[in-house]
């Protein structure tokens, strides 16, 4: 039997210190800790005090207006499954942004992780990403997500159909990079594909090249559609390009009004679809908006619409707010309001909080599909 010690250096290797240690270190870099020290100079280590991060290693331009991002994973990353998420943090004119993006690579050696981002007008955290994030850059990232994924391969050779739009093809891609890099025999054996995916022209598609390397060599049978000349995909469309459509198991990703029209077209046929939405489904609801007041450090009072999430008004007003998914999962945004009114953007229903009558702490709401429904104030 043997034993060890866990002095200044092995401590060290699990990003922690002996608290006596700690404390000397901190009073030397006072009014620093040596956490922040640490975090400056090693913001990758294991158990790091800030949260998980990631380096940008590389920008690639998929598109105009669509770029992939390469980045170096703090130790702490926990891998994924092809077809998840992950949240990325990053500072935009001092103020920390979350937004979810599907993981586009395969297996990688060195480590790495990637996403792509295509820049959506006014969006100021896709918009950065695409034309400014810059090598070197640092990152605040959540551990991957999401359940759009393949099930295992089976036995007999799988039917799949992958119905894609726009950005939608982006968790796919992951799917497809990491069957053929492994072994594409195997992939070939156990899967037959077809992936119908528009766009609004063939130069906006994102991985286009990629995709119709794919289909040359017999791995899928890509059907490509651009909006403008073919128009929008239909679900006669997607009936005659795929006569068996009823024998696959589908999947589907891209705009809200897309995925609506599917799910409404797989229901009526009792077929199944695994969905991914970027964003919930927002319900046309007569929500009059109003005048959000934060309380606490922030002190904010901001102007929010009624179609508007709380969360998005607040961030174009400069308010720092925690989020995390902006799909009513996670409960990255939640926050108390100790009185007004909200409406869920996803199902119309109200949410109300009176002084005196409700929790006295405030109920919690999801302020990433939450919409003012009259003046409210939020606990911040």
């Amino acid at each position: 039997m043997s034993s060890t010690t866990a002095g200044p250096r092995s401590a060290a290797r699990t990003g922690r210190l002996p608290n006596r240690l700690r404390s000397l270190l901190d009073a030397a870099v006072t009014p620093l800790t040596v956490d922040d020290l640490l975090d400056h100079f090693a913001p990758l280590r294991p158990g790091a005090a800030s949260g998980l991060k990631g380096r940008i290693e590389a920008v690639e331009a998929e598109t105009a207006d669509a770029a992939t991002i390469v980045i170096k994973p703090g130790r702490d990353w926990a891998g994924h499954i092809p077809g998840q998420y992950v949240r990325v943090g990053i500072d935009v004119d001092g103020v920390r942004l979350w937004r979810t993006y599907s993981l586009t690579h395969g297996p990688r050696p060195d480590g790495r992780i990637s996403i792509t981002v295509k820049a959506i007008p006014g969006g100021a955290v896709s918009q950065y990403l695409v034309h400014q994030a810059r090598v070197g850059q640092m990152l605040h990232l959540a551990q991957a997500e999401g359940d759009f994924v393949l099930a295992p391969p089976r036995a007999e050779k799988q039917k799949l159909l992958m119905v894609t739009a726009g950005s939608g093809i982006t968790p796919v891609i992951g799917m497809l990079r990491n069957l053929y890099s492994r072994n594409e025999s195997v992939a070939r054996a156990a899967y037959d594909i077809v992936l119908v995916h528009s766009a609004m022209k063939r130069d906006e598609v994102i991985f286009g090249a990629e995709l119709r390397a794919h289909a040359e060599a017999g791995r899928l049978r890509l059907v490509e559609r651009h909006t403008d000349t073919d128009g929008l995909l239909t679900t006669d469309d997607l009936e005659a390009e795929v006569p068996d459509l009823a024998e696959r198991t589908a999947y589907a990703c891209g705009p809200a009004g897309l995925l609506d029209t599917l799910e409404a077209f797989y229901d009526e046929r009792r077929l199944t679809l695994h969905t991914e939405r970027f964003r919930p489904t927002v319900v046309d609801v007569d929500a009059e908006g109003g005048t959000v007041t934060f309380t606490g450090p922030s002190g904010a009072t901001v102007e929010a619409e009624g179609s508007m999430p709380i969360l998005d008004a607040a961030e174009s007003a400069g308010v720092l707010m925690p989020s995390g998914c902006r799909m009513g999962i996670c409960m990255g945004c939640v926050l108390p309001m100790t009185s007004g009114a909200v409406r869920d953007l996803r199902n119309g229903e109200l949410t109300v909080a009176v002084p005196g009558e409700t929790d006295p702490g405030g109920v919690k709401i999801q302020t990433c599909i939450s919409a003012a429904a009259g003046d409210c104030q939020i606990d911040h």
